[in-house]
């Protein structure tokens, strides 16, 4: 398909600034799919040519894409479509009992159907003290077992995590482990005589910290979901408190919602 077919002409009787003209173009041919995930968009000569407009201008109008997380520059390659996000997160299954009975923790369950390869690194397991935050959702505990770990799915970091519970509950148990076994933590609290009733979460979106930014590998304008998640177990204690940082670009969060 030819760059005219695809691509409209500037309007000089616009108030809007040429590069964002550009900017507006492009935005449209994605949007509607003539240029496809990972495909790579016209290069700034032909764009140049296209528009007959300078270099600058061109970059310009790259740069207001890769600032909304449209696009991604490859050094020396071009300019790309970023994949759209590739997990589905369904709230209302991801922690059924029946995945922890047959081994699989919710990150496998939601790579599995991605069609993706799971992976965690990072792993930090430690006994730390409490920030009031944690206390306070663990009911007032002073000193905790932090598990932290990065997901990755085909090698690309995904998401951070850090799982805090009471020390009584995980301290000298599986669950203090590096690996702490099939169905990962929850089935082990389950084990341990918690059986999980419900969870409680509070989602919100949020541009990124250096150091999140640095840790998911985020390329510019790509916002965070940042995720508290607390088990509670059928006695009604809260059993963990998990705190949870998602590359915004590779995950939809799926609900199902009563209507009564």
């Amino acid at each position: 398909m030819s760059l005219p077919s695809i691509l409209g002409g500037l309007d000089p009787t616009s108030d809007r600034a040429v590069f964002r003209q550009i900017a507006d173009q492009l935005r449209e041919a994605i949007d509607r799919g003539r240029f496809k995930e990972g495909e790579k968009l016209p290069s700034e000569a032909e764009l140049v040519e296209h528009y007959g407009v300078s270099r600058m201008t061109v970059r310009n109008s790259f740069s207001i894409l890769q600032g909304e997380g449209l696009v991604h520059a490859e050094h020396g390659k071009g300019v790309f479509v970023r994949p759209r996000p590739p997990v589905r997160r369904l709230a209302s299954d991801r922690f059924a009992r029946r995945h922890r009975e047959q081994g699989k923790s919710a990150f496998i369950v939601e790579a599995d159907a991605a069609g993706s390869h799971p992976t965690v690194d990072s792993l930090e397991v430690k006994e730390e003290k409490a920030s009031q935050d944690i206390s306070t959702r663990l009911g007032s505990v002073r000193r905790v077992l932090a598990r932290r770990r990065r997901y990755l799915l085909d090698g690309r970091p995904v998401e951070f995590a850090a799982s805090y519970l009471p020390l009584d509950i995980a301290r000298g148990t599986q669950i203090a482990e590096p690996n702490p076994g099939p169905g990962g933590i929850y089935a082990r609290l389950e084990e341990l005589g918690h059986q999980l009733d419900h969870f409680e979460e509070e989602i919100r979106a949020r541009m990124p910290s250096p150091s999140e930014v640095k840790t998911l590998q985020l390329a510019a304008g790509v916002p965070v979901i940042h995720l508290i998640r607390t088990a509670f177990d059928a006695a009604g204690r809260a059993v963990e408190v998990c705190d949870t940082v998602m590359a915004a670009d590779a995950y939809v969060l799926s609900y199902q919602l009563p209507a009564t």
